[in-house]
C-alpha cells in the first residue's frame, strides 16, 4: 500500500533534452508491434521507469492524438516531447519515431521490386500474407475488446462496418458521424459513453510550465502558416519539374489529402488508401497493397509508413521520363512527406488547447465513439484482406487458410509478437516451397 501511495505523492523526474533525445532516438528503433505496442513501450518507459509523465497526462494526450487525423502513436511521442521540451522537444520525438522505418522500409520496397519475381522471395510473401491477415483480425480482437465496453458500443461498430461494407460510406464521414454522435451522448448517455477517470500523479516542473503555454491567434496564425507552407513546398516543386501529372507529384496531392481525414489509425485508414491506390489511381495490385503491409509490420515506427511503400511502388511501376529507382525514392520521400509534416502542425496548434480541456466529458465520449466505430471498419478491412489472400479467384487457398488460423491462435492465445510472426510466416512460405520442390 505504501509503494502504491508514493507512486502518486512522489515528484515526477525531469529529463534534460540530452535524455529525452537519447530515448526518442532508442525509441525509433524498437518500437515494433504497431500502434497498441508502441503506445505500450512509451506508458511503460515514460509513465512506469522513467516517470517523466503521469499516467493521467499521458492518457489525455492519446485521447487527442486518437482523435486527429494520422499515427496516434508518432503523434503522442510528439507531444510528449513537447510537454517535455517544447517545440524542439515535439520535433526530436516525432521525426526520430519515423526516421528509422524510413530507412528500413526503403531497402525493403527496393528488394521487393527488384527481386520479386524470385521465387523463394514470392515464396516468402506466400507465407507472409496471411500472416498479415490473422494479425489484422487480431487486431479487430484487441480493439474491440477494450472499446466495446456496452452495448450500445457495439451498436456503433455494427453500423460503421456496414456503412462502410455494404453502403460503401465515406470513411472520414463515418468518423465525424461517431464523433458528433458521442458528443452528444455525453449529454444524454453519460455512463454509457465516458469511462471512470484513472487517478494520475503529480506534474514535473517543466511540463506544468509547458502546458501552461497560453494559446493564442496570433501563435495559431504562425504555426499554420510556416506548417502549411512546409507541407506544400516539396508538392508546388514536383509539379513545377516533374508536371501536375506526374505520379509523384499526383501522390503527394492525395496522399496529402489522406492526412486531413485519415481517422483511427493505420488499420482503418487502410481500406480508404487501398481502394484510392489500387482501384482509383491503379499505383499497384491488391495483392502488392498486402505485401505493403507485411512489409511495414517488419520495421519499426508507425504502421502508416505502409503507405512510403505505396508512393515507392507507384513512382517506380510508372516513372515517366525518370529511372524507376529515382521516381520510386521520390514518390517514398514525398508520401513520407506530406503524412507526417501535418502530425506536427496539429500537435503543435492543439496541444496548448487540449491540455485546459482535461476531463472535458464531451472530448472523452467522442473519443469512445470513434474509437467503436473504428472496430466495425478495420473490421471491413479484415473482410477484404482476407477475401483476396484466402479466396483468389483460383479456388479456396487452404495453405494461406491454415496458416492464418495458425497466426491467429499464436498472436491472441500465446501473445507471440507481431515482429516473429512476420518472419515465421515468410520462414514457412520458403519451406513449403523447397519442400515442393518448386523452381
Amino acid at each position: 500500500m505504501s509503494a502504491e501511495l508514493n507512486s502518486h505523492t512522489e515528484p515526477l523526474a525531469t529529463p534534460t533534452f540530452m535524455e529525452a533525445f537519447r530515448f526518442w532516438l532508442k525509441l525509433g528503433f524498437i518500437s515494433f508491434g504497431g500502434p497498441a505496442g508502441q503506445i505500450a513501450i512509451m506508458h511503460t518507459e515514460l509513465v512506469e521507469r522513467k516517470r517523466w509523465i503521469d499516467h493521467e497526462r499521458f492518457l489525455h494526450a492519446l485521447n487527442f492524438c486518437m482523435l486527429l487525423p494520422g499515427p496516434e502513436a508518432q503523434q503522442l511521442a510528439t507531444y510528449c516531447g513537447w510537454l517535455l521540451h517544447r517545440t524542439r522537444g515535439g520535433i526530436v520525438a516525432g521525426a526520430l519515431f519515423v526516421l528509422p522505418s524510413v530507412a528500413v522500409l526503403w531497402g525493403l520496397s527496393y528488394i521487393y521490386l527488384a527481386f520479386g519475381n524470385v521465387a523463394g522471395v514470392a515464396a516468402a510473401f506466400d507465407g507472409l500474407k496471411p500472416v498479415v491477415l490473422a494479425i489484422v483480425i487480431g487486431a479487430v480482437y484487441r480493439i474491440g475488446k477494450k472499446a466495446l465496453r456496452n452495448p450500445l458500443m457495439w451498436g456503433l461498430a455494427a453500423a460503421a462496418f456496414v456503412a462502410i461494407f455494404f453502403l460503401k460510406a465515406p470513411f472520414p464521414l463515418i468518423i465525424a458521424g461517431a464523433g458528433a454522435f458521442g458528443w452528444l451522448g455525453s449529454r444524454f448517455l453519460k455512463s454509457w459513453f465516458v469511462p471512470p477517470k484513472p487517478k494520475g500523479g503529480h506534474l514535473n516542473e517543466t511540463i506544468a510550465d509547458n502546458a501552461a503555454t497560453r494559446p493564442s491567434w496570433r501563435r495559431s496564425l504562425v504555426l499554420l502558416l510556416v506548417g502549411i507552407s512546409l507541407w506544400w513546398a516539396p508538392v508546388l516543386v514536383a509539379s513545377k519539374t516533374l508536371g501536375s501529372d506526374h505520379t509523384v507529384t499526383q501522390e503527394g496531392i492525395f496522399f496529402s489529402k489522406a492526412a486531413m481525414v485519415t481517422f483511427g489509425g493505420a488499420y482503418a485508414v487502410l481500406p480508404y488508401v487501398a481502394q484510392k491506390a489500387v482501384e482509383d489511381h491503379g499505383w499497384l495490385e491488391p495483392e502488392q497493397m498486402i505485401d505493403g503491409l507485411g512489409l511495414a509490420e517488419t520495421t519499426p515506427g508507425p504502421l502508416i509508413m505502409v503507405v512510403q511503400f505505396v508512393g515507392f511502388v507507384g513512382g517506380w511501376q510508372h516513372p515517366g521520363d525518370l529511372s524507376p529507382i529515382v521516381a520510386g525514392t521520390l514518390g517514398a520521400l514525398m508520401t513520407t512527406w506530406v503524412t507526417f509534416v501535418p502530425c506536427f502542425m496539429w500537435i503543435f496548434l492543439g496541444a496548448p488547447f487540449i491540455e485546459r480541456l482535461q476531463g472535458h466529458a464531451g472530448l472523452t465520449a467522442a473519443l469512445s465513439a470513434i474509437t467503436a466505430a473504428v472496430v466495425g471498419v478495420i473490421l471491413n478491412l479484415a473482410i477484404w484482406f482476407g477475401l483476396h489472400v484466402l479466396l483468389p479467384e483460383t479456388g479456396a487457398d487452404w495453405f494461406g487458410i491454415v496458416l492464418a488460423v495458425l497466426a491467429l491462435i499464436a498472436t491472441l492465445r500465446w501473445k507471440i509478437e507481431i515482429l516473429w510472426l512476420v518472419a515465421a510466416g515468410c520462414v514457412v512460405g520458403v519451406g513449403r516451397w523447397l519442400l515442393l520442390g518448386q523452381a
